[in-house]
């Protein structure tokens, strides 16, 4: 059975820093790509961030150059360190792995219950 537990989130003032955690049960995650959505509440979800099998990244426009995505295979884990919050960063974050048709990523193992970081002035 795929869990996928999420972590680190919480209630910052804007331009602070919080760094989320995913551990992942059920599945090898060092043979899968990796991402996070974040969803505001009454918003449809948007992917922030993904990590390739080989490490190489991509983010959503809007934090790049802000977060930073990144795993760890031996504890299969992946992490989103998010420096510099913003208050349009209030959002449920979700970890998935998946795969990337061409540069595409699709996420195939299901959703987690998700972390709420809310970003304060």
């Amino acid at each position: 059975q795929v869990r996928l537990v999420e972590s680190g989130g919480g209630l910052v003032q804007a331009g602070s820093s919080l760094r989320l955690s995913c551990e992942f049960s059920g599945i090898n995650i060092a043979v899968m790509a990796a991402g996070w959505y974040r969803q505001p509440l009454g918003k449809e979800r948007e992917l922030v961030a993904t990590i390739s099998r080989a490490g190489g990244t991509n983010y959503l426009d809007s934090v790049k150059g802000r977060f930073t995505i990144s795993r760890d295979n031996p504890k299969n884990s992946v992490y989103l360190q998010m420096n510099s919050l913003k208050l349009e960063d209030t959002a449920a974050y979700y970890c998935t792995a998946g795969t990337f048709i061409g540069s595409s990523y699709h996420p195939n193992v299901g959703w987690g219950q998700g972390t709420q970081v809310t970003v304060s002035s």
